[in-house]
């Protein structure tokens, strides 16, 4: 996909998004992204890639961050058992039933997240909040494990420059030492054209994972 398609679609989203903030319909949002929930079970998470708004704000604070090299390469030691995006997702959730029931109040909780993920892309890299703190992203990274179609990489073209796991933006791609062939987990994968815009040997496709993985198995 075209990255200036891309981004009109995550401008078109984020629009719609606003929109329906304004005219107080935050859980018409909620809705959406629990369809993507089903939906990237067969098509990978295309929501995080396109349709999410805290990512297309993430987006130019991470360009910002680059360009005045304010962002640190480590994560800190406390987020590395990958426990905290999920202690956020039942904090949330808790916290939207109160406001709701108690206070007869919508809580926005995604804009409020899209504020906290500012300044973490602003110092960490983007993959930080996407893997490690996102809410959304954890239900994401579950259900797209169990994506039909994905990204994936076609072994036979590949040549392990490691330019694909470079772009990346939530690290779901790893160049394996052994083989010198890059690999992508669907967990992670956004399925934004990154990678596949880089690759100097066209070896990313958008494919059927289970089928492919199926005749990688075999051969």
């Amino acid at each position: 996909m075209n990255k200036c398609i891309a981004m009109a679609i995550r401008i078109i989203s984020l629009g719609a998004f606003v929109f329906l903030m304004i005219i107080g319909k935050p859980m018409l949002w909620l809705i959406i992204f629990g369809a993507s929930l089903i939906l990237s079970i067969f098509f990978g998470r295309f929501y995080c890639g396109y349709l999410c708004p805290i990512n297309t704000i993430m987006i130019p604070v991470d360009w910002v961050a680059r360009k005045t090299k304010i962002q640190s390469d480590k994560s800190p030691k406390f987020l590395k058992n990958g426990y905290l995006s999920w202690v956020a997702l039942i904090v949330s959730i808790v916290l939207m039933i109160v406001f709701n029931k108690v206070l007869k109040i919508s809580l926005p909780i995604l804009i409020i997240w899209g504020v906290i993920a500012i300044p973490i892309t602003l110092f960490f890299k983007p993959e930080i909040f996407h893997n490690l703190i996102c809410p959304f992203g954890a239900l994401q990274r579950l259900f797209g494990r169990l994506s039909i179609f994905s990204k994936r990489v076609e072994k036979d073209s590949c040549i392990g420059c490691g330019l694909c796991e470079r772009v990346c933006p939530s690290n779901a791609i790893n160049v394996v030492k052994e083989t010198k062939k890059a690999e992508i987990d669907k967990s992670l994968c956004h399925q934004c054209t990154e990678c596949k815009d880089v690759c100097p040997k066209n070896a990313i496709k958008y494919s059927n994972t289970l089928k492919n993985n199926h005749k990688e198995i075999s051969e």
